[in-house]
Order: C-alpha cells, then sequence, then structure tokens
C-alpha cells in the first residue's frame, strides 16, 4: 500500500529554522542572533555558546552523530569535514557530547588542498571558515548515517576569499546598499533592507546505472565523448511535459521528500526536451540561501538516483545531437517589507521607480556583457552555447512588446503615455473560457529575459553553482544604481534629472535589447554590429574577470580584490585545461582498449565469412564494401587516435595557464571530434553484439 503523508507535516523537519530558534532559544538569545544577522557584527561568546548548545541538542534528538562545516569551494562543489559530538567521558565512564560557540562559529581546512589560484601556497596550509548565519543549518541524512550541516564561508589565513560564498555575501551587500540609496530617492524610508532573490530551475537526464557503467566516458567524464544517434530523438516532441514513466515517478516522489524535509521548496517537475531529461524547480528565496539549496537539490537528485539503480547526470551536454541541460537562473530585487522593485505594475508607463530600475539593469548588462558570460562560463557549456537549445553566446535583453513600446517612447520623446495591455485570448471553444493573456509574449532564444517581475539568465549551465552568475548580477546592478543616484541625490530638480537620466540611459544601452530570434545567423551577424561581444568558448570568456572595468567595480563595492579575481582567472585556465584534458584521455583509453580491438575483431569475423561464402561461389559484393568502409573508417580511426596522443603529449610539457587552456581548445577539441566522427559512423556498421558499449539508444530509452 502506498504511504501517505502530509508535505506540511514534514516540511522543514531536519532544518535548525527560525521557528526552532526561537522555540529554543532564550528570548535575549533569540535577538542577539537576529541582530547580527541583519545589521551584521559579531557575536557575543555566550550568545553563541548558547546557539550551539540549542543547535547540538536539537540535531542529536533528530540521530546526528556528527557536525560539519559545510562550505563551498572553487571547485564548483560542496566540501565538508566531520567531527563527532563526543568530547571526552567522565569518570562514571559516560560519554560527553559538546558543540561550542567557537566551533559553531569557526573552523579550520587546510586552504592550500582546495584551489587557489596562487593565493595559498601549498605549505601555506590554514584556511578558516565561518558559520553563514543567513543560512539555516540542517540534518542530513545518508549512509554516514545523520550529520549536521553548519553552512559556511570559506577563507585563507589572511581573508582572501576560497570559496563562492563569501563573495555573494559581499555582492548581496552592495547591491542592498545601493538599492536602499535609490528608494530613498522616491521617499521610501520604511524598507530597511534589499535583498536578491532567485529562483533556479534545474535540469538533468536520468539513466540506468548498469548501463551507465558500461560506458567509460560517462563514469570518467559525465558525458558520452562517442554515439552516434539512434533512429528516434528529440523530433515529435512528445516526451516534453509528457507522462511520467513509473521508475521517474517514484524517484521524483522520493526527491521532493527529501528536499522538503530539508526545507528546499521543491515546486515543479517535468519532461524536459530530449529523451531522459527532466527538470525541477524551486520557489524563490534569498540568492544565498538560493545557492545553498541548489547544491543541495544536486545533491539529492545523484543520491536518490542511487536507489533507484539509476544514475544523475548533470552535465550541460551528455548526448549529442539532443538537448544539453541548463540552470535558469529568475532573479529579482525585493525589500524587506514586500516590495518587488522589479514589479512593473499595472501601469509601467506610470512607475518611474520600475523605469529607472530596469534602465539601470539595461546599462549594467550593456556596460559588463562579458562579466555576464563568464559567469556562465564552463567546459561544458561550450558544447551547449548557441546550439538551438540555449542562448547562443552573445548577451542580449529581451523585454517583450509591452516594455519595448515603453522604451522606444522615452527614447523618442522622454516620456512614456501609455501601456500595452494584454486583451483576451479567444479560445474558440464553447466550453472552454476565454481568460486574459499576458502584455508580451516569451523568448526562449534570449539569454537575459523580462518575464514579468523578475529577469531570467538562461545560460547557466547544469552542474554549475549559481552563486557566479548572481554575483555578477549583483555587483553591476549595483553600479548601476550607485551611478545613477550619485548624479539624482545632487539635482536639484530631482523629477527632471530623473526623466532625463532614465531617457539618457536607455538611449546609449538599447543596443543590448534584442525581442528577435537569438538562435539565428542573422542576429550574430547584427549583434557584432551594434558592437556586442560574442565570447562562443570558456577560454575566449575568462579574461573578462580581470579587465580594468571589472577589477574597478568589483574593488570599489568590496566583492572582489585584484588578487582574488587574478586566483580565479588561473584556478579556471587550469579547470578548463584539466576537465579537456581527462576527456581527450579517456577517449584514448576507449579507442586503443575497446572501440579498435572491437573493429578488428569483427572485420576479420566478416573476412571469414567473406572468404566462406566465396569457396561456394556465393556474391559478396555487399560484404566486400561493407568491409572497405570499416577498413577506411578503421584507419581514419587508427589515425585519429595518433594525433590525439601526440598533442596530449605537447600539452602535458606545457606549463598551467592561459596558454595551455587555449592549446586544449584550439587544437585538442577538434581533434577529439576528428576521433568521433569516423567512430560513431563505425557504430552504424559494426554488429551491435560486438560494439563495446551500450549506444544512445539503450541510454536515452532504458528507463
Amino acid at each position: 500500500m502506498e504511504e501517505c503523508f502530509n508535505v506540511a507535516d514534514i516540511y522543514g523537519e531536519d532544518v535548525f529554522s527560525d521557528s526552532v530558534m526561537r522555540d529554543r532559544l532564550p528570548k535575549n538569545v533569540y535577538r542577539e542572533l537576529h541582530k547580527a544577522m541583519d545589521e551584521g557584527g559579531e557575536l557575543n561568546p555566550l550568545v553563541a555558546d548558547e546557539i550551539a548548545e540549542a543547535m547540538k541538542q536539537w540535531a542529536i534528538e533528530k540521530g546526528a552523530t556528527h557536525y560539519t562545516h559545510w562550505f563551498q569551494p572553487l571547485t564548483g562543489t560542496t566540501a565538508e569535514k566531520h567531527d563527532s559530538f563526543l568530547a571526552s567521558t567522565g569518570e562514571d565512564g559516560r560519554v560527553l557530547m559538546e558543540l561550542s560557540g567557537r566551533n559553531l562559529i569557526k573552523g579550520e581546512s587546510d586552504a592550500s588542498s582546495f584551489p587557489s589560484g596562487g593565493l595559498r601556497a601549498t605549505f601555506e596550509a590554514r584556511g578558516y571558515t565561518a558559520w553563514d548565519m543567513t543560512s539555516p543549518a540542517f540534518v542530513r541524512r545518508d549512509a554516514a548515517g545523520a550529520t549536521l550541516c553548519i553552512p559556511t564561508a570559506f577563507c585563507s589565513y589572511n581573508g582572501e576569499a576560497l570559496d563562492f560564498k563569501t563573495p555573494l555575501l559581499r555582492s548581496m551587500d552592495a547591491i542592498n546598499r545601493q538599492s536602499l540609496r535609490l528608494l530613498r530617492l522616491f521617499g521610501n524610508t520604511t524598507s530597511k533592507k534589499v535583498r536578491p532573490y532567485v529562483g533556479p530551475e534545474q535540469e538533468y537526464f536520468l539513466v540506468d546505472k548498469t548501463t551507465f557503467h558500461k560506458r567509460r566516458d560517462l563514469v570518467y567524464t559525465g558525458r558520452t565523448l562517442f554515439g552516434a544517434m539512434p533512429p528516434k530523438g528529440q523530433e515529435l516532441d512528445d516526451h516534453y511535459y509528457g507522462s511520467l514513466r513509473t521508475r521517474v515517478a517514484s524517484f521524483m516522489k522520493d526527491v521532493n521528500r527529501q528536499l522538503w524535509r530539508l526545507g528546499v521548496p521543491a515546486k515543479t517537475q517535468h519532461n524536459e526536451v530530449a529523451p531522459a531529461q527532466h527538470e525541477l524547480a524551486v520557489i524563490y528565496e534569498n540568492a544565498s540561501l538560493a545557492v545553498d539549496n541548489n547544491h543541495l537539490v544536486m545533491q539529492t537528485l545523484k543520491r536518490v538516483a542511487s536507489w533507484h539503480n539509476m544514475r544523475c547526470l548533470l552535465h550541460e551536454k551528455p548526448f549529442a545531437g539532443v538537448n544539453g541541460s541548463g540552470k535558469h537562473n529568475n532573479w529579482s530585487l525585493q525589500t524587506d517589507d514586500g516590495i518587488n522593485l522589479l514589479d512593473p505594475g499595472k501601469t509601467p508607463h506610470e512607475n518611474d521607480q520600475f523605469l529607472l530600475v530596469l534602465s539601470c539593469i539595461l546599462k549594467a548588462v550593456d556596460e559588463h556583457a562579458d562579466l555576464l558570460r563568464e559567469s556562465a562560463a564552463d567546459p561544458g557549456n561550450d558544447h551547449r552555447l548557441g546550439a538551438n537549445e540555449a542562448p547562443p553566446a552573445v548577451i542580449s535583453v529581451f523585454l517583450g512588446d509591452q516594455l519595448e513600446d515603453l522604451v522606444m517612447q522615452l527614447i523618442r520623446t522622454g516620456a512614456a503615455t501609455r501601456s500595452i495591455r494584454g486583451g483576451k485570448l479567444v479560445t474558440g471553444a464553447s466550453t472552454l473560457p476565454d481568460f486574459s493573456k499576458d502584455a508580451t509574449d516569451r523568448n526562449r532564444t534570449s539569454p537575459f529575459a523580462f518575464t514579468g517581475n523578475k529577469f531570467e539568465f538562461r545560460m547557466v549551465g547544469s552542474k554549475d553553482s549559481i552563486a557566479a552568475p548572481n554575483i555578477v548580477l549583483d555587483t553591476i546592478v549595483a553600479e548601476a544604481f550607485s551611478d545613477a543616484c550619485d548624479e539624482l541625490e545632487k539635482a536639484e530638480d530631482f523629477d527632471r534629472a530623473l526623466q532625463e537620466l532614465i531617457r539618457r540611459y536607455l538611449t546609449q544601452h538599447q543596443r543590448i535589447i534584442f525581442n528577435g530570434n537569438g538562435y539565428s545567423e542573422d542576429w550574430v551577424k547584427e549583434a557584432e554590429q551594434r558592437g556586442l561581444p560574442n565570447l562562443p568558448s570558456m577560454v575566449d570568456a575568462i579574461p573578462a574577470l580581470v579587465t580594468d572595468r571589472s577589477v574597478s567595480m568589483f574593488e570599489k563595492f568590496g566583492v572582489f580584490s585584484r588578487s582574488e579575481l587574478e586566483s580565479r582567472v588561473e584556478i579556471k585556465y587550469e579547470n578548463y585545461a584539466n576537465i579537456i584534458h581527462i576527456e581527450a584521455m579517456t577517449m584514448v583509453d576507449m579507442a586503443s582498449k575497446s572501440i579498435i580491438p572491437a573493429i578488428v575483431h569483427w572485420t576479420g569475423s566478416l573476412a571469414g565469412t567473406i572468404r566462406d561464402l566465396e569457396s561456394i561461389g556465393a556474391d559478396t559484393k555487399v560484404h566486400r564494401q561493407l568491409l572497405d568502409e570499416s577498413g577506411t573508417l578503421l584507419t581514419q580511426t587508427s589515425e585519429a587516435l595518433q594525433e590525439l596522443i601526440r598533442l596530449i603529449r605537447s600539452e602535458e610539457k606545457m606549463p598551467e595557464g592561459r596558454k595551455k587552456a587555449v592549446f586544449c581548445h584550439r587544437e585538442i577539441c577538434p581533434a577529439m571530434e576528428t576521433l568521433r566522427r569516423p567512430v560513431d559512423r563505425l557504430e552504424m556498421i559494426v554488429d551491435k553484439e560486438m560494439w563495446p558499449m551500450p549506444s544512445y539508444g539503450d541510454l536515452l530509452f532504458e528507463l
């Protein structure tokens, strides 16, 4: 019998939430904690001790035996070191359990063992984790038992950020300060805080575990490096929003239950476009919590998939020929008293505050398009961006008919007098209701699209942390708000200065607005004429981090120092080269040990069949054609393999850095494609029983 449960009964049960703290902490301690969370500053050690004791006791009641500082190093994943609550034993032999305020607030890790980009030498080991009070602790249950996870930031002994959380929190401080300045211009004295809110959509693939482990490319790299398309892919669009298969539905049920217990507001689930592809989306949360929760989503997807004898693939392009996976980052700004700065209202032409916010965001995206593109740069994303499934590598902004019409009114005359309304949608069927429709359509080809009361940044890769794009969005918009406030705060006639500034910003930055088909070649040409940057690969995008303009902005708002940016550039180049190297070596391994021997065995068998048939006078024309084609393709495979090996040896001798990454991109990646082409063709010829690995059809349609 199917187990029944009430979502409200389990939601957040494993989270040391605000309500739990209110119930378990003395009132004065609870107030001190909230003061530190809202205003910043250090906690009194005695207060920290009381919080730690309450958190420990709560976690032990949940079955926890260990605690960990859970942080997000520059590996792009999370990291943790587990300590038991065991402190010592008393004279009576009973164990003493302890979590001190000091251990709650600060931990220590080996900073030189995580990517630091030169900020830490090998012999300089000390790094610190610091409790992020804005993100609640939680108990995670897995094969290790129950563990109290304390979200933390991670920095070096000298204070440099070695993680994603620290600069994210800095960027949130920056956008808060500048947003409040902007609100004060319009007479708002009640809002005390402005936070970026984020709702990420997570795409992923599911494949059978047994089949997965027969593909060394999937095991080592997360994507298929060889593979011919099956007769059916996504041409019929029948998988998108289709009925969930039983095995997948059971998996999703367990994912939801795990996430709800952790207080992750999983909301939407459905089949995506490609076979075996799916999506999960959550309700909006403040950006810091959204980043933490998205990591929990990815980890939960992988863990629960293993329970169901499946594997979850988060690579951006696990299969050639079908859609890859992304992560739409829905971003907005909201005050502590519920005002959404990106809500245009019913008459946006009369909403001067919204029009100023909009013009500032357009300015920010136009001036820092290269930086925004870099925030989504990833080796896996290089296979996805620009294909007919994801936004192109050119940044542009989709506003829709209503806002584009407002922008043109303001540019032409300096004033907007009307707003396009949505009207009625007439279905034409007597049994169906007519209903109001939105004032504008959507554009799935746009990288940065306005969608009602938020912007949707659609470039982010499926396995990447959403911290990087949100750090950039917060900071570039904070800069635009700051520039506008610097000017408007000095104005003698505020209303006149406001209208002139909005018109000037829109006029200067209207080139970033594009409502058409972002997939078309015409748009790429037009974007070049407009002067918009086109950065098709990760190695093209990385330099945007350390331009004078970027460094100046990040340092001005205290988000990154120059040394922190330079370290990230070094890490990214090294990471890119390492990933391509692993993929290339995996191809060499598979081709040398499995594919070529299988082809040789098959051609030998075919040659023997030809001899037997010819001995009895049978026609072997077709057999010889197959043998000739296979022989030609085998020769091409062997030659391509030797060339790839030669390039790998050259790459291995090169020092880490940009030169090596560029070599991998320009030389090794094309050589990998050259090796793949004849192998994929051979897969369509060689007897399936002799082919050494499962096919795309086996992977995509087995569940």
